[in-house]
């Protein structure tokens, strides 16, 4: 039964530049309709941002609208398809519960992804039930919002419908489709779906599109290949980089979750490391560690190479030649990340130039922190404030001889003390989404339908480089015996 359009001014301006693509790339599929939609929660800064009429969004329409009962006037739904490594291995996949209404293009003119997620089977859908959990969903909104607050390239959350109806997992939970923005939703995994299933001239207007889209400034000559490469290659380094430098763990590093555009993407079994330990994995499903905190810049690599071998008939017509071209532009990418990594940790620690010695001082700290079980935020969060408390290490003989070293090394910069703590504070987060903070609120939401807890994390979490008094809670640490996993949600 096809789903009526919208006939209200709710402000969307559609485009679908994706959909004159070649055809395998994607396919028609509209939103299945569900029982009883209502908004749980709207992001009204993000709508108004994108040109939306807040007002309409938040009413029974609206979320009729982003549950997918009704489809906005130009969206044009598709499911798209793309392939990738999960854990090492290859597969086709595609969208199997997520359907692309279109690009709306904003009042200043850039052109972001509407994806409604949790919206039902589509022809990717591989025996799933294309459907998503409240609490998973809620997940996303607050992990995504607090990357954007982050500072860090990554897909925002404009709303989360509940659909009133259950969906089956392990045990019965209420439904959820939450609106989903990005850059695009170009993937590593679409170029390896074409490499794989479609033909050189297919793989090629991907690549084009792709350069159009998000890499405008290189120029259209032959060469425009293998600077694509490099582009990705430097945006997927700086990325990571500022993964590590927050603590962040993805948990699900698939060629399928990374996006070429440079953007965090796909929030599933992903959460914030409490304790410093680069073994540190969340997720459920990742028992050998693969994804593990300490291993997410070499996995980037492995990304980057599967999408360099994708780009291989593109770069020259010998292949001897063209792996020569790609391995010498993936080289440089350990380079870029560490030289990211490295100067986000001089920031952290007030350092305004470069000193040869500054890497074995951050190797110090680290390998103290590791020892010592110190948290990683509250470490970099108390030396912002000058307040060595709360943690055993700041209490040892080696933490005092290292502060000293770092003190010596900050007065031989030409920048005052006060400057030196400015730079720390623009760079450490007084605050992060811890996950019993944020297993609270989703408690909250979905068991209470209470959405103050949410509201509050989120609201502290909007400017996690403020170090307000409302922040200093959220910087508590959990109980000594809380452990933690992390599921996919689906």
């Amino acid at each position: 039964m096809t789903n009526i359009k919208s006939g209200k001014d709710e402000g969307w301006n559609f485009d679908h530049s994706y959909s004159r693509l070649p055809n395998l790339l994607f396919r028609p599929t509209e939103p299945t309709k569900v029982k009883a939609p209502s908004m749980v929660i709207l992001n009204k800064p993000l709508a108004q941002s994108l040109g939306l009429n807040t007002d309409l969004l938040n009413s029974e329409e609206g979320a009729a609208l982003l549950a997918g009962n009704i489809i906005p006037e130009g969206a044009f739904p598709i499911a798209q398809a793309y392939a990738g490594h999960q854990f090492g291995h290859f597969n086709m996949l595609g969208d199997g519960r997520a359907i692309l209404l279109g690009e709306q293009i904003t009042p200043e003119g850039d052109r972001v992804d509407i994806q409604l997620k949790g919206a039902g089977r589509t022809p990717y859908s591989r025996g799933g039930d294309g459907r998503a959990a409240l609490g998973p969903m809620l997940r996303e909104y607050i992990i995504s919002e607090a990357m954007h607050g982050l500072g860090i390239a990554t897909t925002r959350s404009l709303g989360v419908v509940a659909t009133g109806e259950p969906v089956y997992r392990e045990v019965v939970l209420p439904g959820a489709i939450l609106t989903r923005i990005a850059d695009s939703h170009l993937r590593v995994g679409t170029f390896q779906y074409v490499r794989n299933w479609g033909s050189i001239e297919d793989l090629r207007t991907l690549a084009d599109y792709t350069l159009l889209r998000h890499y405008a400034d290189i120029e259209q000559d032959e060469g425009r290949y293998l600077q694509l490469l490099k582009k990705v290659v430097e945006r997927q380094a700086e990325l990571i980089a500022k993964w590590q430098l927050v603590g962040f763990i993805h948990g699900v590093m698939n060629t399928d979750n990374m996006a070429v555009s440079g953007i965090t993407i796909d929030y599933g079994p992903c959460a914030f490391m409490d304790t410093y330990d680069p073994a540190t994995v969340f997720s459920s499903i990742d028992r050998e560690g693969r994804y593990a905190y300490g291993n997410q810049p070499q996995i980037g690599a492995w990304n980057l190479a599967r999408f360099a071998e994708t780009l291989l008939p593109l770069l020259d017509k010998d292949e001897s030649t063209a792996v020569k071209m790609a391995e010498e532009t993936l080289s440089a990418y350990f380079s870029l990340f560490h030289q990211t990594w490295l100067s986000g940790l001089r920031s952290k620690l007030g350092m305004y130039n470069e000193e040869q010695e500054d890497e074995t001082l951050i190797a110090e700290l680290l390998e103290m922190m590791q020892q010592h079980k110190a948290d990683y935020t509250n470490t970099f969060r108390s030396l912002t404030l000058d307040q060595q408390v709360g943690q055993m290490m700041f209490e040892t003989t080696e933490y005092k001889e290292w502060h000293s070293k770092w003190q010596k090394r900050l007065e031989r910069q030409d920048q005052s003390r006060e400057e030196s703590l400015a730079l720390m504070k623009r760079s450490n987060p007084a605050v992060i989404p811890r996950n019993h903070r944020v297993e609270e609120a989703l408690e909250a939401a979905v068991e209470d339908e209470d959405l103050s807890v949410m509201g509050q994390l989120l609201e502290v979490l909007s400017d996690p480089y403020a170090y307000t008094k409302e922040q200093e809670e959220y910087a508590v640490l959990p109980p000594k015996d809380c452990s933690y996993q992390t599921f996919c949600g689906t």
